[in-house]
């Protein structure tokens, strides 16, 4: 077991950092306390990426954001991108660390999308086989996060509440909890975000995500939202996450617009609102 250090991430807003706002996050973070990277995009040997983070770092807590693990994948995790992963933990020291629960691997083939798992007891024990290698290899403890969900597997024999909570406690990793992704899920299958925030294991949540997303309409007139992380965060989203901190208290939450960036003074606002909610609820 590996042991969380509370605190390590302020309980205030944080965005995904993105190069182009480099001087103007010096300058002035306004309301923005933390700063979140993509761990694939800093595993490099040096150069501008890596000069930036380090003067980021003496500023800011990190959060590194895992895309690349296929936790969920049906292979063993891949020990080279492992090795990269720790040697860029182990310079960098971040507040915490998280992944996905998915999969993006399959016969030595990686596709460039967080695919969805069903929620079986040997889907449980794969994905905490992995994390357990993973926690073993970085020293630190990980945080799991739910994911956006379009369709769901006949094979299921879980809820994806119990499946996250069977394997945190397997694990002893903590959660990640992404309400933009309940918000998709539950418009999407045609289920309620409140019951599943309120069923949620929120004393395991050590990061909050919100997020944007844009909604399609399908030939029979249903709503089908996408996880874009290309908009600004929608009313229904701030909604769930003010009924999340009435339960939880404050938590660490991060804006993520990782396409059709903005301008920093718009993803500042985003963290600005965030930060209105987090004093006005919390």
């Amino acid at each position: 077991m590996f042991d969380l250090i509370e605190g390590a991430l302020p309980a205030r807003p944080g965005v995904g950092y993105k190069p182009q706002h480099f001087a103007a996050v010096m300058a002035d973070a306004g309301a923005v306390g933390w700063l979140e990277i993509h761990a694939e995009n800093y595993m490099g040997a040096g150069g501008r990426p890596l000069a930036q983070l380090r003067a980021l770092a003496e500023r800011f807590a990190i959060s590194v954001h895992g895309v690349g693990l296929s936790i969920g994948g049906e292979g063993a995790l891949d020990e080279a991108h492992l090795a990269r992963l720790k040697h860029l933990c182990d310079w960098l020291n971040p507040a915490s660390f998280s992944e996905h629960l998915a999969w993006s691997t399959h016969d030595g083939a990686f596709f460039n999308d967080l695919l969805p798992l069903p929620y079986t007891p040997v889907t449980v024990a794969r994905v905490s086989d992995h994390i357990d290698r993973l926690q073993e290899v970085l020293g630190r403890r990980m945080l799991l996060e739910n994911p956006s969900s379009y369709l769901a597997f006949a094979e299921s024999e879980m809820g994806e509440i119990e499946f996250l909570r069977d394997v945190a406690q397997r694990t002893g990793c903590g959660l990640l909890l992404d309400v933009n992704n309940v918000h998709i899920s539950a418009v999407n299958q045609q289920m309620s975000a409140e019951a599943y925030i309120d069923a949620f294991p929120l004393d395991l949540v050590g990061e909050i995500h919100l997020g944007g997303h844009h909604e399609d309409a399908l030939e029979d007139g249903a709503r089908l939202l996408i996880d874009s992380h290309a908009a600004a965060v929608a009313d229904p989203v701030w909604a769930i996450y003010a009924r999340c901190l009435a339960r939880a208290g404050a938590k660490p939450t991060l804006i993520e617009w990782d396409d059709e960036v903005p301008d920093w003074p718009v993803l500042e606002a985003e963290a600005a609102l965030a930060a209105w909610v987090l004093e006005s609820v919390a």
